[in-house]
This record gives C-alpha cells, sequence and structure tokens, in this order.
C-alpha cells in the first residue's frame, strides 16, 4: 500500500521533525514491511514549475501528430519570455496551466532534460504527464491543471501536484488486513510514537431507517452478513474530482476515473471499507444479494464475460448478476459519464469466500484484497456517512433520507489467557497490569484477574483468534527490542543419520562427476507420464498450483527431462543433470482419507486410517544427460554421452552409497521408457533397485528431447543402509599385472563375466577391470572380445610368476565353463 505522510498525519499526531529514517524504524519495530519511503520534493530535480500555454502551431508533416507550443513560465526561466516547447500529447488547448520542467532538470530515472532540435524546431524544456513525474503510469497525456488551482505561471509545481509530501509503501502481511488503511497505519504509527489518534471510523453515522434506500434481500447471511446502502440524487455528471482527492489518488497509484468511482476508492483508502457505487436508474427492480447458479454469467467492469460458480456471491437486479460481490462490480449498473443518480452500497463479506472467488477469475481487485485478509464489520454506516458527504459536498445532489442497515451480526471473539502466557512463550516477564495496558492500547476490552486475562477483541482485529494472537500483540507493543537475545542450547545428539549421510554422499559424488544438480517441482501432467510409458494413477491434488500438472510425480523423470529440455532451448547443448527427491506412489486400494477436526488429537485408529492412507513416497536419485559427455577442443574430439554413461552414474550412485562391487548387478532388460536394446537393470544383491540408459527414440521425439538422450533413476531406499565400513586393509607388496582377453557371445553381459573372474580367481585377485571391448569378422558373427585387467597382490608375500598365472587360469577357466569363453590368441 501507498500513502502520503500527510494523510496519515490528520488521524495521528506525529513529530512535527519527524525524519524517514526514524519512520522506517518505527513501521519495521511494529512488524510491517516496509517497501520504499520516499520524499517526493527530490524525485524530480531542477526547475518544474507551473506554465500556460499561449500558442499551439501544429505540425502535421511527421508521421504522428507533433505540437510546437510557446508557454509562459513567469521568471523561472531568467528572462521572463515564453518558453519554446515540442510536445506530441493532444489533450490540452491554448489557455491551459500545465507542469513544465526547463533545461537542467532531471525526471525520476536518471531523465536530464535539455535544449535540443527535434522536429525541425527548437524545445527548451518538456510539458509533463503524470507518468513522466512518477505519480502514476498512465501515459496518455500531460497533466492540464484544474480551475481550482490557483498557482500562476512560474510557481513551484511539486505542491500542485502533489510532489511535496514523503510517500510511505508498505507491504502488509496477510494476517493484519486492516493495516491496509490509512485508518490502519495511523493508529500503529500512534502505538509507536505514543501519540494521540483520532480514529475516522468512530465518526458519527446515522444509523438505518425504517423505509430503505433500495429494496434489498439477503438469501445468503454466512456470504453477506451486512448490507448498507444509501441513496443521492441529481449529482452533476461533470463535476471534477477535487485535486487533493486525486493527487492522493495518484499517490497511492489509483487512477481517477470520476467523482463517485474516486469517491469509493478514496472511502476504501481511508477508512479500509471497499465500497461500490451503481447507478441507480440502471438498476431493474430490487436488488438480491445470493450465491451464484452453476454456469450463471457476468460481464465485469474490465469487459471480461465471467461464468461464475456456485460459490461466488452476486448482486442482482431483476435481470440477473449486476456485481461479483466484494471483487468487482458489473457493466451493466457502472456509473457512467451521464450517471446523476448514485447508490453507495457498503457491505460485508465472507473473507474465505473472497479469497477462493478472486483466485478462480484470476480476478484481485484491491476491494478482494482486503477481504480477503479481513475488513471491519463496523465501517458500513461510517463509509456510507463519509462517501455521501463528500460526493454531496463536491458533486452536487441530494443525499436521500433513507438509509438501508441489514445486519446479522455474530458473536463477540472472547479470549482468555493465562497471565504468565507471554512470559513463558517470549521469556520477558509481563505483568498482568502490563498486558492489561498493552492489549487495551490495541482496541481489546480486557478484564484483568490475578490469573488471566479475558479479552473481547475490536472488530478491526479478526486475526485476533486465540492466546498465541495476543502475545504477538504483547510483545509487538512493548517492543521487540527488549526481547533478549538468547540462542537455545543444542540438544546432544549423534550428528547426521546414515540416510542424511548417504544422500550428501550421493549428491557429492554425482557432482565430481560433472552432473548439476536441479530442484524441481512435484507437479507433473498425465500427458508427461504418458509420454514416458509411465502409468497415469497417480495422486491427485485438491488444489494444484497450475490445472496443468495437478498431478504428483511418480518417477524424477519427467521434471527433470523438463529441466533438460530447457537447457537445451537456451543454448545449452551438453546437459548432464541429477536430482534427489521424493516420489508419491499411490495405494489404490487405501481408499479415501477420513475427515479429522481440529479441536484436539485424532484418537489412535482415526490417526491410523488417516495414515494408511497417505501414498508411499520412496527418495529416488535420477540423472539425464545428452550432447558430449567428455568435452572436444584443441586436445581433440569429445565423446559423447552414452547408455553406459547412464549405467556408470547408477555404479557411482551406489559406490557412494557403501555398496559393495560384488553386490552390484547390471542386467539388460526392456523397460519403459528406455531404448529395448540399451537398458540395464541396476540390482543390489539380486533386488532391482532402479533402471539406466538410452531412452526410446519415440520418448525423444515426443518430448523433443535430443536423440540418444541417457537418464538413469534408482530408488535409493531401496538400497541397504550401509553398516560400519570395515578399515582397508593394504598390502606393501607388489602387484602382478595380467590382462586377459576372452572370446565370447555378444549377448553375455560383461558385468557377469567380471563376476565369474573373480569368483575363479580367488582371494588373491585385488581387482578386475575391463578396458577394451574389440568385435571383427576374424572373431565370427555374434562374437566379442572383452579384454580385462586383472591385479593379484597377496597380503604376506611377492607373489611368484606361477601363482599369479595358477589364479588367472582358474578365472579363465570358470568363465569357459559358464559362458563357453576362450582366451583370445590361445
Amino acid at each position: 500500500m501507498k500513502v502520503g505522510l500527510s494523510w496519515l498525519r490528520e488521524h495521528v499526531e506525529l513529530p512535527a521533525d519527524l525524519s524517514e529514517a526514524d519512520l522506517d524504524l518505527a513501521l519495521n519495530d511494529l512488524g510491517i514491511e516496509v517497501e520504499e519511503i520516499a520524499d517526493q520534493r527530490h524525485s524530480v530535480q531542477g526547475a518544474l514549475v507551473v506554465g500556460k500555454v499561449l500558442t499551439i502551431e501544429e505540425l502535421t508533416e511527421f508521421k504522428k501528430p507533433i505540437r510546437f507550443c510557446t508557454v509562459d513560465v513567469g521568471q523561472a526561466n531568467g528572462t521572463g519570455a515564453p518558453q519554446e516547447i515540442v510536445c506530441g500529447a493532444r489533450n490540452f488547448a491554448e489557455g491551459d496551466r500545465v507542469v513544465v520542467i526547463l533545461p537542467g532538470g532531471v525526471l525520476p530515472g536518471g531523465f536530464a532534460i535539455g535544449a535540443r532540435k527535434t522536429y525541425g524546431r527548437n524545445s527548451h524544456g518538456m510539458i509533463c504527464s503524470a507518468a513522466e513525474l512518477g505519480l502514476s503510469g498512465d501515459h496518455d497525456g500531460i497533466i492540464v491543471l484544474p480551475e481550482s488551482v490557483t498557482a500562476q505561471p512560474g510557481d513551484d509545481a511539486r505542491p500542485v501536484v502533489g510532489l511535496d509530501d514523503i510517500e510511505v509503501h508498505v507491504t502488509v502481511t496477510p494476517d493484519r488486513g486492516y493495516q491496509m488503511s490509512v485508518r490502519g497505519l495511523a493508529r500503529e504509527l500512534g502505538h509507536s510514537f505514543k501519540a494521540r489518534f483520532t480514529d475516522p471510523g468512530l465518526a458519527p453515522a446515522p444509523g438505518g431507517t425504517a423505509a430503505p434506500a433500495w429494496p434489498v434481500t439477503i438469501q445468503d447471511t454466512q456470504g453477506c452478513d451486512r448490507f448498507a446502502a444509501r441513496l443521492v440524487r441529481g449529482v452533476d455528471p461533470t463535476a471534477p474530482t477535487p485535486d487533493w482527492m486525486a493527487k492522493r489518488l495518484l499517490t497511492a497509484g489509483v487512477r481517477t476515473l470520476g467523482l463517485a468511482i474516486d469517491i469509493t476508492n478514496y472511502v476504501m483508502l481511508e477508512l479500509g471499507q471497499p465500497m461500490h457505487a451503481f447507478d441507480a436508474d440502471r438498476i431493474t427492480g430490487g436488488l438480491v444479494v445470493r450465491r451464484a447458479t452453476e454456469g450463471e454469467k457476468l460481464t465485469t467492469l474490465d469487459g471480461q464475460a465471467r461464468v461464475l460458480s456456485a460459490e461466488d456471491m452476486v448482486i442482482c437486479d431483476d435481470t440477473g448478476p449486476i456485481s461479483l460481490a466484494a471483487v468487482m462490480g458489473g457493466q451493466t449498473s457502472e456509473v457512467v459519464d451521464g450517471t446523476v443518480n448514485v447508490l453507495f452500497e457498503a457491505a460485508h463479506w465472507d473473507p474465505t469466500m473472497v479469497g477462493r472467488t478472486a483466485r478462480r477469475h484470476k480476478l484481485f481487485s484491491e476491494a478482494a484484497k482486503r477481504w480477503e485478509r479481513g475488513v471491519d464489520r463496523q465501517l458500513c454506516l461510517v463509509a456510507i456517512e463519509r462517501a455521501v458527504q463528500l460526493l454531496v459536498e463536491h458533486g452536487g445532489g441530494t443525499a436521500g433520507a433513507e438509509i438501508l442497515d441489514l445486519n446479522h451480526p455474530g458473536d463477540p471473539t472472547m479470549i482468555s489467557m493465562a497471565a504468565t502466557e507471554p512470559s513463558r512463550l517470549i521469556g520477558v516477564d509481563y505483568s498482568v497490569d502490563r498486558i492489561g495496558d498493552l492489549l487495551t492500547e490495541v482496541g481489546c476490552d480486557v478484564a484483568v484477574y490475578d490469573d488471566r486475562v479475558d479479552v473481547i477483541t475490536p472488530s478491526w482485529r479478526p486475526d485476533l483468534r486465540q492466546p498465541a494472537d495476543l502475545v504477538e500483540e504483547v510483545v509487538r507493543l512493548d517492543g521487540f527490542e527488549n526481547v533478549p537475545s538468547v540462542l537455545p542450547v543444542a540438544p546432544p545428539g549423534n550428528g547426521l543419520t546414515a540416510s542424511q549421510r548417504r544422500k550428501r554422499s550421493v549428491g557429492r559424488a554425482l557432482a565430481e562427476q560433472g552432473y548439476v544438480e536441479v530442484l524441481s517441482f512435484p507437479f507433473v501432467s498425465a500427458a508427461a507420464l504418458s509420454a514416458l510409458g509411465l502409468p497415469i494413477d497417480a495422486v491427485r491434488l485438491a488444489n494444484p498450483l497450475s490445472d496443468e500438472e495437478p498431478l504428483m510425480r511418480t518417477s524424477l523423470l519427467p521434471p527433470l527431462l523438463t529441466a533438460l529440455k530447457r537447457n537445451v532451448g537456451r543454448g545449452q547443448r551438453d546437459v548432464a543433470l541429477f536430482e534427489q527427491g521424493l516420489v508419491f506412489l499411490p495405494d489404490l486400494s487405501a481408499g479415501v482419507p477420513p475427515v479429522m477436526g481440529v479441536a484436539g488429537r485424532p484418537d489412535p485408529a482415526l490417526w491410523e486410517k488417516a495414515n494408511a492412507s497417505v501414498p508411499a513416497q520412496p527418495w529416488h536419485v535420477a540423472v539425464v544427460l545428452a550432447g558430449e559427455f567428455e568435452r572436444s577442443g584443441w586436445w581433440g574430439p569429445g565423446r559423447a554421452a552414452s547408455w553406459s554413461d547412464a549405467v556408470q552414474a547408477a555404479r557411482e550412485v551406489l559406490s557412494a552409497a557403501a555398496v559393495p562391487d560384488a553386490s552390484i548387478g547390471v542386467a539388460a532388460v526392456q523397460q519403459a521408457p528406455w531404448h529395448p536394446g540399451r537398458c540395464a537393470a541396476i540390482s543390489v544383491d539380486g533386488v532391482v533397485v532402479g533402471h539406466a540408459g538410452e531412452l526410446h527414440p519415440a520418448v525423444c521425439t515426443a518430448l523433443d528431447l535430443p536423440k540418444r538422450t541417457c537418464a538413469m533413476e534408482l530408488n535409493l531406499d531401496a538400497v541397504p543402509l550401509p553398516g560400519p565400513t570395515p578399515p582397508p586393509v593394504f598390502s606393501t607388496f607388489p602387484p602382478a599385472l595380467i590382462d586377459v582377453a576372452l572370446v565370447l557371445a555378444s549377448e553375455v553381459p560383461a558385468a557377469q563375466v567380471e563376476a565369474a573372474l573373480t569368483e575363479g580367481a580367488g582371494p588373491l585377485l585385488e581387482s578386475v577391470r575391463l578396458f577394451d571391448v574389440y568385435t571383427s569378422e576374424q572373431l565370427g558373427a555374434g562374437q566379442r572380445s572383452l579384454a580385462y585387467k586383472l591385479t593379484f597382490r597377496a597380503p604376506d608375500r611377492t607373489l611368484t610368476v606361477e601363482e599369479a598365472v595358477a589364479a588367472r587360469d582358474a578365472a579363465v577357466a570358470v568363465t569357459a565353463r559358464r559362458f563357453g569363453a576362450v582366451l583370445r590368441g590361445a
């Protein structure tokens, strides 16, 4: 919210010498987030003066209309001669008074003004629009000063356009809607500076009369528990908005749209009560406040035809809906240029209903922002009286004697709090009398006892619902600076759990291999799952962030591949990404979860039933890669990523998870979404924990991914956690290195050959590594050669040649017996 400090001073007696820094500190100490506090007098540098247009010459030889003007700026230019200015705006005429910045001045944003030749004429300065002065975003035309302004040519224009104030821009938290008004901010500053606050919400206002201002029926008193209205007849439709009101609206970032509408916006900013103005002559029959009929239609003031939901509240006349209640009015009853009879409406709406309606229609009006945060229901008649007075004073007309007030009040909120509760929670010794004084200052009716404090909350504080809320008010008004900064003592523990250590080790290992970690949203579409050949039976969110992705992921690959596609689309040809996170696997037999209240802890049976309906959420790790895995350069060609890199990534993950190499199995399988001939099942001790390989070409085409994109995904929760790690055993004796090349059928997996060699070599084998794969016509069709480097070492002696050769022969014998392998060249 934006507001000028001068407006706040009308309701709270702030110090005359209040600095921007002190104001900033006070607002922050009250828990209000300050976006900016700007002295508008310094936003425009140099001479900004009032000018009077003397002559206008139309320059028609250019593509767009251009005007060459002479403007009287008094003695501001030092000579008293008219100033020559080229201007493209069309909304002013000779004799109008405008705002001129002279050469040497600087507009907001650092835009310097000088004398220059443009469109064949000399231009000395600029005639300014509200947008150029930083007052609003309106670029439609320059500022033309109304007749009510008494400033003469050459006078400083800053006070005339509202650049003589301090602009306060704050962001209000969702639970403090009362702060979205001059009334609320002035009240808060009164607390901070112990200054006298004059509450505009307590202004006298006449009550409802027996004869209503307009016949109104409320069919749903839960959605609307109060509705007030009053009619003003004979308004001058040409009456302008007073200059002081327009300046305050501009400071707040609100466009001026006509006197009646501007008054409703002004009252909303001042009191916090959103209002609506109807053209009474465009209403047919009485008004009905009700829920909309599903599929009913309404064209709102923004020109959008909206299909209504049964949860929406609407105001109707005999023709149907004429206003989307609390959010935006309709076109059929809006105030127009010729409106002479204005019906003001001020009501109180259910905040939950308004919030859902605004989100459903994506219509976040200023009124809706206030309603969903809570509005003081006692303001309706005060706001009506204030709006009627302003309209009669500035627009003429006669206020109707009839006042409508349909009021269905609820019970006041009563909170009982233990007297020791603030001290217990905050750690500061608050006396019960101090607690009572602070809560009274907030506006509560307080009864103080030795052991408790009973409170009736004020109507403008719907956020006060429980003792914790009262404790927050006590510490806030007493001062956060009085709360000692004492850090709690951390309880003793064993550090990270085994699962946490494994997650970190896995992430570190993949990062060291060149993969970049990403964090994706866990939401997917049915189309994304279907494109990967994954089941679309997934957990569906009741209120998704995006209607296009209403499902929870059952695999890490859909969002991870989306991230890869986005990077490739932005010019990153070589991409290797990884992610760790939860997936959500629904149990279709679990049934619907029970409805649990909030009054207390559910009984064990209900709690167990609720937990049974929660989907399984295992922790997965996945990688995707495309392009070159080993980069090319001046040193030579690189190497494209292949299915083997995805398999190796799985090995790296399991190695980081402390899984012994002997426990890891790799076997060829067919599994969507991988290529049938380039997919491996990764197992640990015979249990499949994931898959790795090259994606199917159809998947790459469907998702617009690079050809031969590879991926790997493992279920880490299916991998046993490591036990105590035994210390490594080192031998100081030299190794015996022997290479063997085995010729065997191509379909035999290299991992199985490695396992056979390890089994046959016995305890003397220290390591085995595949270093070459060879095929040729000489080997025969369907045959290939696998070359392994065997390292033998004994812990207590230097091996003899005979011992090493015997161990090698034993290893080869096992592969020959199991796979029919023969030594190449033998």
